[in-house]
């Protein structure tokens, strides 16, 4: 997990700088954009409906329970910064995109 600037930590938190591709076939994290994690998600960018979908999926991905997930910065745009409080696990994709 060196080189990745996507993610860091703030003691046991996880902060991840995603761009996110709304209204994709599937949920998945498909590598690095610049400098950031490039995820494609189903939801369409209407009424909060990505935001929602995000912190839902998220949640499974990182076995975590919702309300410890949250938008901190971008909830309007495609970038994002995520904040992941104390994840279970940390998918594969996260550690090796």
């Amino acid at each position: 997990m060196s080189d990745n600037t996507f993610y860091s930590w703030q003691g046991e938190d996880l902060i991840l700088h995603c761009h996110f591709q709304p209204k994709a076939a599937n949920d998945e994290i498909v590598g690095t954009h610049g400098d950031r994690l490039k995820i494609r998600i189903t939801a369409p960018p209407v009424d909060g409906k990505a935001n929602d979908h995000i912190i839902k999926w998220f949640s499974k991905l990182f076995k975590t329970p919702k309300n410890h997930i949250e938008i901190v910065q971008g909830e309007l745009g495609r970038q994002k910064t995520i904040k992941i409080r104390s994840p279970n696990i940390l998918p594969e994709q996260i550690i090796c995109p």
